[in-house]
């Protein structure tokens, strides 16, 4: 017989991430790549407006099942025999999910994302009613909510299928909203015992994978130029531009240490729902260098500046939003504060130059690095007031 299902605590020690999540992020590798290789396909034929739009929606569906997977396991993680079943579950319907990314973005046919999101909806529902059933009071209250909240969402995703082309964006938008009230509204009576430590890590750990889809992206594109061209000279600055960029981002992500900030639901959701905005642009930073790969031998249907910008837009909002969301609140001082802001704007002036575009990115992202680590250890060696 399975156990009950109690929370775990939010002050449990050395709480980490387990195998079972690791192998269940590498599900979402797959779903990642697939929404960045469309993404670049359509910038690459010249239809940014179909391209970023169809991305943001997809991505927007990847990025939630991760998240709602995430939350749910660092309140109520059992990992006996039947939490590990619902779990593989869960994972199929991901890469169901994966499968339907194609698809969707080329012909808004979203029969197959949406049902790989019903195999996982089906398995979430399964795990907050058995959460319900182990627990009493305002913590069994809280987790049938959750249960009905998931329960009407998937069922509002069947505008998706029933209704016109021109209307898929607004059913994107409206249930979404609803998607992202659920966790509020469930939680408005009794909070859940997700764990700092363990969210911050979580979090680390998705961001790693998209960092690893865009140098994955990039190599590809360079690979596939070298076989038909053979110019290093034109693809060293770009992959080397590449590299610098995903260094510094990772480097930018992980100089704070975040979970000191997770003390409540206010902080962590608006941590956790900004992280749409920081994993979705790194990853388009990939597609973004896949194009400016294609552009500068002749292959894309679009200038060198917008090239330029598939790099530079999103590397200037992964900038922009980690300091808003996620490191203002370890800086000291308006030099800290302002480092990552001013090179955002950095980076979108590299727009203008052209073929060089990437490489002067990536030099911006290091001297960004540079600096904050210049002033962070000024401010750690001066001498206590």
């Amino acid at each position: 017989m399975p156990v009950l299902m109690r929370a775990r605590r939010r002050d449990e020690r050395h709480r980490a991430a387990t195998p079972l999540e690791l192998l269940f992020d590498l599900c979402f590798v797959v779903a990642v790549a697939q929404a960045g290789r469309q993404l670049a396909h359509a910038l690459a034929e010249g239809h940014p407006g179909h391209g970023v739009s169809g991305y943001l929606m997809l991505f927007f569906a990847v990025w939630w099942a991760w998240m709602n997977f995430t939350w749910f396991a660092s309140a109520y993680d059992t990992d006996d025999a039947l939490y590990r079943v619902v779990t593989l579950v869960q994972m199929a319907g991901v890469l169901i999910l994966a499968a339907g990314v194609p698809r969707a973005f080329a012909h808004s046919d979203f029969t197959v994302i949406w049902f790989g999101y019903l195999v996982m909806r089906l398995a979430m529902v399964t795990q907050w009613l058995r959460a319900a059933h182990g627990s009493r009071g305002a913590e069994r209250r809280t987790a049938l909510r959750y249960a009905l909240g998931v329960t009407v969402c998937q069922i509002g995703w069947l505008g998706l299928l029933a209704l016109p082309e021109h209307d898929v964006p607004w059913v994107f938008v409206v249930v979404g909203l609803l998607e992202l009230a659920v966790p509020a509204l469930a939680e408005r009576e009794r909070q859940t015992t997700w764990h700092p430590q363990h969210i911050s890590e979580r979090y680390g750990l998705f961001t790693i994978i998209v960092l690893g889809e865009t140098i994955a992206a990039a190599t590809l594109a360079v690979q596939a130029a070298l076989d038909r061209n053979d110019a290093l000279d034109t693809l060293l600055p770009i992959a080397a531009g590449g590299l610098l960029l995903v260094f510094a981002a990772y480097w930018i992500y992980f100089a704070v240490p975040i979970h000191l900030h997770l003390r409540s639901n206010r902080q962590a959701f608006l941590w956790g729902y900004g992280h749409y905005l920081v994993f979705g642009s790194v990853a388009a930073v990939g597609a973004g260098i896949e194009v400016a790969v294609a552009e500068s031998f002749g292959r894309a249907h679009l200038s060198a500046f917008a090239a330029a910008a598939c790099v530079t837009v999103p590397a200037a909002l992964f900038m922009l939003t980690v300091w808003l969301i996620h490191s203002r609140h370890h800086k000291r001082g308006p030099a800290q504060q302002l480092v990552l802001p001013v090179s955002a704007l950095l980076v979108l002036a590299c727009t203008f130059a052209g073929h060089g575009a990437v490489l002067a990115t990536g030099l911006v992202a290091s001297a960004t690095v540079a600096v904050g680590v210049t002033l962070t250890s000024r401010q750690a060696t001066a001498p206590a007031e």
